[in-house]
């Protein structure tokens, strides 16, 4: 697995995931707008 390191300061490359709710949503909806912050929660759901 290769895995891809971003630098402090650097733009996050861009990606879509599904909410809660299971609607896709795309990070680059969000630009332009309010912070983004993003948690991974390992085993959720």
């Amino acid at each position: 697995m290769k895995h891809n390191l971003i630098t402090p300061g650097a733009l996050a490359p861009d990606f879509e995931l599904d909410d809660i709710h299971g609607r896709r949503v795309r990070l680059s909806d969000f630009q332009g707008n309010k912070p983004v912050i993003l948690a991974f929660l390992r085993g959720f759901m």
